[in-house]
């Protein structure tokens, strides 16, 4: 059994990891809240524009040329953007997402292009075997429109000189502080709703509707991209937060633990010098 030495030593590191973890847990929970602000408020711009621009490419045009975004044609090319944390210390979020990114690369018949956003992300498809055609890492936690753009338009690009017949989002859904759902979402080409007769009107739209779809389009790859990033910086976030306070309750469960062994061999050392005491005196006797 270990003396009294080596298991104070062992509380010490098992305090400080304690003090560390803690930290972690307050600066993501700190993080968390803002995260978790600006995943809520954008939720309804993103709902807004998808379902208004599904609307605008289900209504009849009638001597109007579809744009080429919203084209489906034979997919022989699927670009999966993957997103996923730079960091570890979140619990199971990256494992999951990585999982269900390769559980839909193997469903898929057509060839894989991959766009890497986060480093587990990135790890996962080099070691996998299917290496990122573009890697974008330590985009910062307050990310604007800006930040994605660059992604937005290498898609965008792709789709439209014919390279690539199919975009998907792989993203983490938040649900709340314990619960964040892969998400496995088709960005391109965009998929109209669902009209009845009676909303199949056939608006006259001015400026033409293939205008707006110019104007439109962009924006909405952009937005369903950063919307996106936002859901997966709140999930990070919260993920690493109930993590830290996890290994911090750990830590202190096993902190108490030690100390009742402590006490325990501290008690077997004592009864065991009273004992030689007494075994000495009554030799002496």
């Amino acid at each position: 059994m270990a003396n009294v030495r080596t298991i104070r030593r062992r509380i010490r590191s098992v305090q400080s990891t304690a003090k560390i973890t803690k930290a972690m847990q307050m600066i993501a929970a700190s993080k968390m809240r803002f995260a978790q602000l600006a995943t809520l408020a954008g939720r309804p711009y993103a709902e807004k524009i998808e379902h208004v621009l599904s609307d605008l490419a289900a209504q009849p045009m009638e001597g109007e040329e579809i744009h080429p975004l919203l084209i489906e044609r034979e997919i022989n090319n699927t670009a999966v953007i993957h997103m996923t944390p730079d960091r570890g210390l979140c619990g199971g979020l990256p494992g999951n997402l990585n999982r269900s990114c390769g559980d839909f690369i193997l469903s898929e018949s057509s060839s894989i292009t991959s766009i890497a956003v986060g480093k587990k992300g990135r790890d996962f498809l080099t070691r996998t075997g299917n290496q990122p055609m573009a890697v974008f890492t330590d985009l910062p936690d307050k990310a604007t429109v800006e930040n994605i753009m660059p992604i937005a338009k290498l898609v965008i690009d792709g789709y439209m000189d014919g390279s690539i017949d199919k975009v998907v989002l792989s993203y983490p859904q938040f649900i709340n502080v314990t619960l964040q759902t892969p998400i496995i979402k088709q960005l391109l080409p965009v998929i109209p709703s669902e009209l009845s007769s009676n909303e199949t009107v056939g608006y006259i739209y001015e400026p033409s509707s293939i205008d707006l779809m110019e104007l439109l389009l962009p924006r909405y790859i952009e937005t369903e991209i950063y919307h996106a990033l936002l859901e997966s910086r709140a999930c990070e976030h919260s993920s690493r937060m109930v993590a830290m306070r996890n290994a911090t309750d750990s830590a202190n469960d096993m902190i108490d633990s030690l100390t009742l062994l402590m006490n325990k061999v501290r008690q077997e050392a004592i009864t065991t010098e009273l004992l030689d005491i007494v075994g000495g005196v009554a030799a002496l006797n």
